[in-house]
């Protein structure tokens, strides 16, 4: 199976575990022309998920809660089931995450898996929760660009605000932590 990933930094954790890859972009601007599991981070929605929670999704769907995919679980051990919603843009405000989850049932929220479905390309979703209502990304929300390079006046709003930015990095770094755990522990279901 192949990792659909979004940033290089999700497709390094992805390649640590010896899976093949394929860079997409965020939002999957490249969608590839084979099945993929969608692999890296998610914003969580609501109170129930941690930062570093693994999510083996079943369901994506759209900002009205419209399924684009379904499907059984990959069988990664110690991952939650879960319901993803995919979002055009980073949903860091609190109050629009809590009522994407009352309007759609989801999650968490990425930007990528949606995609994926839409073009019938997505055969699973594995995702770690980078962020949560509670832990949002603050400066880290706008970093990126659209192929996942670093914006550098992005960069600098971010260095402005170094303790919530080291805060969101470090809980960006422990989602991929947990994420590369989790699948090496279930060598044998994601195949």
């Amino acid at each position: 199976m192949t990792f659909a990933c979004a940033t290089k930094t999700e497709e390094r954790a992805a390649r640590k575990l010896g899976a093949r890859t394929v860079l997409v972009g965020i939002g999957a601007r490249h969608v590839p022309d084979e099945r993929v599991v969608s692999f890296g981070l998610a914003g969580g929605l609501h109170e129930g998920l941690a930062c570093g929670e693994v999510l083996d999704a079943t369901r994506v769907v759209d900002p009205d809660g419209k399924v684009l995919w379904e499907g059984a679980p990959l069988g990664v051990r110690g991952a939650r089931q879960a319901t993803i919603v995919a979002v055009d843009s980073v949903v860091d405000d609190p109050g629009e995450r809590r009522r994407l989850h009352e309007r759609t049932g989801a999650d968490a929220a990425d930007m990528e898996s949606g995609a994926l479905a839409r073009a019938g390309r997505l055969a699973g979703c594995l995702r770690a929760v980078s962020d949560t209502p509670e832990r949002t990304l603050g400066p880290l929300a706008n970093v990126l660009d659209a192929e996942g390079r670093v914006r550098p006046a992005g960069l600098v709003r971010a260095l402005v605000a170094p303790r919530r930015t080291g805060r969101a990095l470090a809980d960006v770094r422990h989602a991929l932590d947990s994420l590369q755990h989790s699948v090496a522990r279930s060598e044998g279901a994601v195949a």
